[in-house]
């Protein structure tokens, strides 16, 4: 079939990105879509740079390991591993029982695969590509190592854009009824699954939990002994930490129990980055009996910390700010960091990019608990730093 005349060229980007960015956000693998030819048509997720400019054969082909199996599998969905050790997967996309593309994603190593990743030839990639060695060398580094339950909830991911896209296709000789029937079926099909995931990563952490516990207090008591205090602290600062991260209900916390793990997590950051990392927080007693999602606030110290202030040489300052007003409780979080690049931040305000992925699901739970009026507001964001604020009502509206 001819590019030109192939029905995922009609697909619009804007489109795609606007129906499936929900999922997307669920994975950061790549996720791309390509013509039975092996041209790529959309990169919803962008393959590594090394299978785009170390594995492909010129333009917008996909690499060769992929179209021979396109060819051999007659329009069936499969896996593989390339010679390079990377895992890969492609879902057939079809109109009227014709397959007119592949959803194609994964590209990165299993834990028992990884050790490939140090044995590529680099030299040998330089002859072939023409490439420069430290481009290649950067290329391998990036290439992730991905476990085995994170693939498997990708490729339900990737089956279930495939599916869409089918239906979207054949949809226009339909009845639209029985297409949104259909629609919603596959989406009941990947919740189940999604849920039978996460019963089991629960089942596991009835275990884990309490043989970490015993173990960090016990290290604990040995610090203890051993006149280490300030260890013995930041041993028992970490047990609370990952106690308190445990918790995986989505109830609301009172904001003094989210202000005490977060005054934690930055004395033990500050125990790590010493004179690179200054810190206050200025939270009146009266605010700390309102109520707010848990983790909220901590996703966004967090952020201000690894994108803020560990980039910058001299480390920087993060601020935590609560005061009540008349349109309700502000808490801002300040940084002198290095702030958004200025495409970053448009893209976030624009919902485009993945990196803000992050701050809308947050805005999202806001909005969720307390109304449209509250939620989360990127205030500045420079060379100067970034100021982020988060809004919520003096009166309890959410669920408690």
């Amino acid at each position: 079939m001819n590019i030109n005349e192939n029905p995922l060229k009609e697909l619009s980007p804007t489109s795609l990105y606007a129906r499936y960015s929900g999922i997307l956000s669920l994975t950061d693998i790549p996720l791309v879509l390509v013509n039975t030819d092996g041209q790529v048509m959309h990169e919803l997720i962008p393959a590594p740079d090394f299978c785009t400019y170390c594995k492909k054969q010129g333009g917008q082909k996909i690499c060769p390991d992929y179209k021979s199996r396109f060819n051999s599998d007659k329009g069936e969905e499969g896996h593989f591993t390339c010679h390079y050790g990377l895992h890969n997967i492609f879902i057939p996309i079809k109109k009227h029982d014709e397959t007119v593309g592949f959803v194609s994603g994964m590209k990165a190593y299993s834990q028992d695969t990884e050790y490939q990743k140090f044995m590529i030839d680099v030299q040998a990639l330089r002859e072939e590509t023409n490439t420069e060695l430290e481009f290649i060398a950067k290329s391998i580094a990036s290439l992730k190592t991905v476990d085995e339950n994170k693939m498997k909830v990708h490729e339900q991911l990737c089956s279930h854009i495939a599916k869409n896209i089918t239906i979207d296709l054949t949809e226009s000789t339909k009845n639209h009824a029985d297409s949104a029937v259909a629609r919603l079926s596959i989406e009941k099909e990947m919740l189940e699954k999604k849920i039978i995931d996460l019963e089991a990563k629960n089942m596991s952490l009835v275990v884990n939990p309490h043989f970490l516990f015993n173990t960090l207090n016990c290290i604990a008591r040995i610090a203890y002994f051993e006149h280490s205090h300030k260890t013995e602290e930041l041993i028992y600062y970490l047990s609370d930490l990952l106690r308190y991260n445990l918790k995986q209900d989505d109830q609301l916390h009172t904001i003094g129990s989210e202000i005490d793990n977060i005054m934690k997590y930055l004395y033990i950051q500050k125990a790590r980055f010493k004179n690179r990392l200054e810190y206050t927080i200025d939270v009146p007693e009266n605010i700390k009996a309102y109520r707010i999602p848990n983790m909220v606030i901590q996703s966004i110290v967090e952020n201000a910390l690894i994108h803020g202030i560990t980039p910058r040489r001299d480390g920087g300052k993060i601020n935590i700010i609560a005061q009540e007003t008349d349109e309700g409780v502000i808490i801002t979080v300040e940084d002198n960091g290095n702030g958004f690049p200025r495409d970053v931040l448009e893209r976030i305000k624009q919902s485009e990019n993945k990196s803000g992925l992050g701050l809308r699901s947050t805005d999202k739970r806001l909005k969720q608990n307390y109304g449209e009026c509250y939620g989360l507001e990127i205030v500045k964001s420079d060379f100067s730093g970034s100021t982020v604020a988060i809004k919520i009502p003096t009166q309890i509206t959410g669920r408690s």
